[in-house]
């Protein structure tokens, strides 16, 4: 019964436009991976998850008038901790008015009791909510080839994680164990990207544990993980950030350079390590406008209709 009423929820998002902040859960009851098999709840206070229960995607989609057939996952940003999602939510409605579809990930925390695995939690649910995207994308009018990732702070680890590792550690034996997780794009904002020398000790003690092995960090050091199959990247990071290195946007920039994968990084003066979307110092409230020029210049935003 519980299979069949996770079966009926997806048909429902399949055969309709989704409005925007429905929840959509990522695994079917009993599939889930990597889990224990404790019944967690979700644990929400001052506007962040503390814990999470219901992995899942808020949904934002554009008007079907206005929609251009680009889509991007946006994973928040709170060191591996919590989730601050407002936020996130707000930069979702952010790219509905470019007429882009957007869906902000609640992904689990590595710091869960639940987890036999701590640190592979995030990119699981990370290649799950892709693939299904990815698997609805002709009844959400998204272009399957603009489908991209967005993370800031800790969440842009997990969207740098999910760029550069192509290993598939989501499969459940479904239908959507054939559809492709890798995001076309990378949009990477005061991004935890290294779990070596400039690594946010925070966020590498709740990924991977305490004084974890070289072989882990290494495996989790993104800029040591880029390939030529590795998706552009749009790196913002502010030179003042107390919080997260600038070097970390440096490090994966040279990487993605040293391999020829295109990307585009600007170290703005101020910032601090509260870019966001409003009230940015200086030059650094330029990065929205740099943002969506860079996705016109890089042809992800179409000038049609995205809908079928």
């Amino acid at each position: 019964m519980r299979k069949i009423s996770f079966l009926i929820l997806v048909l429902l998002f399949c055969t309709s436009w989704v409005s925007a902040q429905q929840f959509i859960p990522l695994w079917p009851v009993g599939k889930m991976p990597n889990t224990k098999g404790m019944a967690l709840t979700d644990s929400i206070s001052n506007e962040r998850y503390y814990r999470v229960g219901t992995p899942g995607m808020y949904a934002f989609f554009p008007s079907r008038q206005e929609n251009r057939g680009t889509a991007v996952v946006i994973c928040p940003g709170g060191g591996y901790h919590h989730y601050a999602y407002v936020g996130a939510m707000q930069v979702a409605k952010w790219f509905n008015t470019m007429g882009v579809s957007a869906f902000v990930l609640i992904s689990r925390l590595p710091i869960s009791a639940d987890l036999v695995e701590r640190s592979q939690a995030p990119l699981q649910d990370a290649q799950r909510a892709m693939k299904i995207i990815r698997s609805n994308a002709s009844e959400w009018g998204i272009l399957t080839d603009k489908l991209g990732v967005m993370g800031f702070s800790a969440g842009g680890h997990v969207a740098s994680t999910l760029g550069v590792h192509t290993e598939d550690v989501s499969s459940i034996g479904d239908s959507l164990d054939r559809v492709s997780f890798r995001p076309d794009f990378m949009l990477l904002v005061s991004p935890v990207i290294s779990m070596g020398e400039f690594a946010h000790t925070g966020s590498r003690d709740n990924l991977l544990g305490m004084n974890p092995p070289k072989e882990l960090t290494d495996k989790y050091s993104n800029e040591l993980q880029v390939t030529i199959q590795t998706p552009p990247a749009f790196l913002v990071h502010a030179e003042n950030d107390p919080v997260v290195n600038p070097k970390n946007s440096l490090l994966f920039y040279t990487a993605l350079r040293e391999k020829n994968v295109s990307a585009s990084l600007h170290i703005f003066p101020f910032g601090g390590h509260g870019i966001g979307l409003q009230n940015n110092p200086g030059s650094t409230k330029l990065w929205k406008e740099l943002c969506e020029i860079w996705l016109i210049e890089k042809g992800l935003l179409s000038e049609t209709n995205g809908t079928k």
